[in-house]
């Protein structure tokens, strides 16, 4: 099965104008997504996609495939669609452009999920939600999901509901990478944005509200999207403590 990772960029984000070509550690952001995500072995193509020449003329120089998109997209998934317009594949995986610490073999997850399942339309991952605060927060997207793994429902209030946190509870974080078959993009971006969508901001319900079913695997991947300067930051030290660690290692081997 030919799988195809998109990766939208755009330039214009509301709170974060041109994160996609923020540096880190010297290299833009969109580059560290892109390098990650070529290291999926189940995958045949990496491709950006955006509506802006300045993401696109630094992607093409680190030597990425970009596809040039129409500016009226309303998402990321309308932006994918149109690649599919373009790139035939029978499998569209939606990488955000703000991860560069996204894990390659989570993809990976994700699409041999997808291969071994081939009724699944959509497929998706999640983590465990480890603090109250995680919880609690209206910026982390949870998901509740039947005895199948198939998602019930996704929200930003605290889901399900407890009296009190109990972090032994199976609470899922929902991770915001998506497979797509071919047939279940086109069908996705042909329908209006939903209710329950506009309501908590998450495309995903359009999905959910027009029977729509989305797998969803778990993973032990903790994503760390970019939506802020300070959320850069963060992701600037976690680089420098993972640094450390292997020389720490390389120490005490050298003791003994």
């Amino acid at each position: 099965m030919k799988s195809v990772i998109v990766i939208p960029a755009r330039y214009g984000a509301s709170r974060f104008p041109g994160k996609s070509l923020a540096r880190i550690q010297g290299r833009p952001m969109i580059q560290w997504v892109w390098e990650a995500a070529c290291k999926s072995r189940l995958t045949e193509q990496v491709v950006v996609a955006t509506d802006d020449d300045r993401i696109a003329d630094v992607a093409a120089k680190f030597g990425a495939d970009v596809v040039m998109t129409k500016k009226s997209h309303r998402s990321g998934t309308d932006r994918i669609a149109e690649v599919a317009d373009k790139v035939p594949s029978q499998l569209y995986i939606n990488v955000q452009g703000d991860e560069p610490l996204l894990s390659p073999s989570a993809v990976d997850d994700l699409i041999r999920a997808m291969m071994e399942s081939p009724r699944v339309p959509i497929g998706t991952l999640a983590h465990r939600i480890e603090s109250e605060a995680e919880w609690l927060s209206p910026e982390v997207v949870k998901v509740v999901c039947n005895r199948h793994q198939e998602a019930l429902y996704f929200s930003r209030s605290p889901l399900p509901f407890q009296r009190a946190f109990d972090a032994n509870a199976r609470l899922l974080r929902h991770v915001g990478i998506y497979a797509f078959r071919a047939r279940a993009l086109a069908h996705f971006v042909s329908l209006k944005p939903s209710a329950l969508e506009m309501a908590e901001s998450l495309e995903q319900l359009r999905a959910l509200e027009n029977g729509m079913v989305i797998q969803v695997i778990e993973t032990k991947y903790r994503c760390l999207g970019v939506d802020t300067p300070a959320d850069l930051a963060r992701v600037e030290t976690t680089l420098r403590r993972q640094a450390k660690v292997p020389a720490t290692r390389k120490a005490k081997r050298k003791k003994k």
